[in-house]
C-alpha cells in the first residue's frame, strides 16, 4: 500500500507523473470537465491544526472527482479514546483515503504503519508535502522545465522550507535558504536529503546578495508557525532583515516570480506591494493546492487497483470519463 508522508516516499519518476496528472486535471477543470474518477469514494480529514487551504482543497478535489469528504476534528476523540490501532483499522472500514494534519510527525507515521488504507500527511511539525508538490507544479506552469533553475526561501527551515528542499532535489532545482543561521534547516535533515539525491544544491547563508543572485523565485513563509507563539518576539527581531520586499527583489532576478505558501502576515514576511506585484504567482500557487491533491489522490487511486488506466506513463494517463 502507498502512501505520502514524505517526498521520501515516491521516485522522481512518479512525481512527475502524479504532476502530470495534476496538470491534466487543472486543464480539465478549465474545460468545464469534472470527470468523476473516483465516485464513490471517500475521503476522511483527520485534523489536530486549523486549515483553510488543506481542508477546503481537498473537500473541493475529492467532490469534483465524483467522491465524498468528511471532516474529524477532535470530537472523534483520535489519541484519547481508544488506541491508535482500533481507531484507524475501524476508520478505514468508512474511508478510503486518510488526510492526516496533526502536531507530531510520529502521529501520521502511526497512522500509515498499520497500512488499512493510503494515508496522506495534510502538514506535520516535519513535513508538507502536499504544499510541495503544488509549489512544483506552480513552478513548472511558469517556467516550463526546473532543471537548472533556483529557488530561494526566505525566513525559517520549516516544514515548509524542508519539503521545498526534497522538491528542488528531485526535480534538479538549485535551493537556497536565506536567513539567520539559528533557523536553518539542520544539518541531519540536510545529510539525508543528499544521501538520498547526492547530487542536490542547496546552500544556506544570511547574505542576500548571494542568496538571490539568479533566483528565479523568491519564496517566503511566516517566520512564526502554529504551535511557536511564544518565540513570535524573538522570531520578529532575528528575520525583520530577511523582511521580502522591493528592496529585497531587486537582488533576484529580473523575471523572479514571488511564492508564499499562506496564510501571510503581510508587513512581517512580506510586503504588501510584493505580494501583490505582478511579480507575485501566490494565488495561483494557492489555487493549485487541489490540483496538485487531485491528481495525488488518482494517483494513489491507481496504485491501489481502484481505476482502470488505458495508460500510465510519465506523460500522465489517460482514462475514459465515468471510470470509477
Amino acid at each position: 500500500m502507498r502512501h505520502l508522508i514524505s517526498l521520501f516516499d515516491i521516485s522522481q519518476q512518479e512525481l512527475q507523473t502524479i504532476l502530470s496528472i495534476s496538470e491534466q486535471m487543472k486543464q480539465l477543470l478549465e474545460r468545464g470537465c469534472r470527470p468523476p474518477w473516483l465516485q464513490r469514494r471517500v475521503l476522511a480529514l483527520l485534523f489536530e491544526k486549523p486549515s483553510l487551504r488543506t481542508r477546503v482543497s481537498f473537500e473541493a478535489g475529492i467532490q469534483q472527482l465524483g467522491g465524498a469528504a468528511m471532516f474529524l476534528g477532535q470530537e472523534v476523540g483520535w489519541k484519547s479514546r481508544e488506541s491508535t490501532a482500533d481507531f484507524v483499522r475501524v476508520l478505514a472500514q468508512y474511508a478510503d483515503f486518510i488526510v492526516c494534519r496533526a502536531k507530531s510527525h510520529e502521529s501520521v507515521l502511526e497512522l500509515a504503519k498499520y497500512n488499512c488504507v493510503p494515508i496522506i500527511n495534510g502538514l506535520t511539525d516535519l513535513s508538507h508535502p502536499c504544499q510541495a508538490l503544488a509549489d512544483v507544479l506552480t513552478m513548472q506552469q511558469v517556467c516550463g522545465s526546473l532543471a537548472g533553475k533556483t529557488v530561494t526561501f526566505v525566513g525559517d527551515g520549516n516544514n515548509v522550507a524542508r519539503s521545498l528542499c526534497v522538491a528542488a532535489a528531485m526535480v534538479g532545482m538549485r535551493f537556497r535558504l536565506l536567513g539567520p543561521a539559528e533557523y536553518r534547516i539542520s544539518d541531519d535533515s540536510i545529510a539525508t536529503i543528499l544521501k538520498r539525491y547526492p547530487n542536490a544544491d542547496i546552500v544556506q547563508n544570511d547574505a542576500p546578495n548571494k542568496m538571490l543572485a539568479g533566483a528565479d523565485f523568491v519564496y517566503t513563509d511566516v517566520w512564526t508557525s502554529m504551535g511557536q507563539e511564544a518565540e513570535a518576539t524573538a522570531r520578529r527581531a532575528a528575520f525583520a532583515p530577511f523582511q521580502v520586499n522591493c528592496k529585497l527583489m531587486a537582488m533576484a532576478s529580473p523575471n523572479c516570480r514571488v511564492l508564499h505558501c499562506l496564510p501571510a502576515r503581510r508587513g512581517e514576511e512580506i510586503t504588501d506591494d510584493v505580494m501583490d506585484s505582478r511579480a507575485s504567482a501566490v494565488v495561483e500557487q494557492a489555487g493549485n493546492r487541489m490540483h496538485a491533491q487531485k491528481g495525488l489522490m488518482v494517483w494513489l487511486a491507481l496504485q491501489q487497483g481502484w481505476l482502470d488506466a488505458v495508460q500510465l506513463t510519465n506523460e500522465g494517463i489517460q482514462l475514459p470519463v465515468g471510470t470509477s
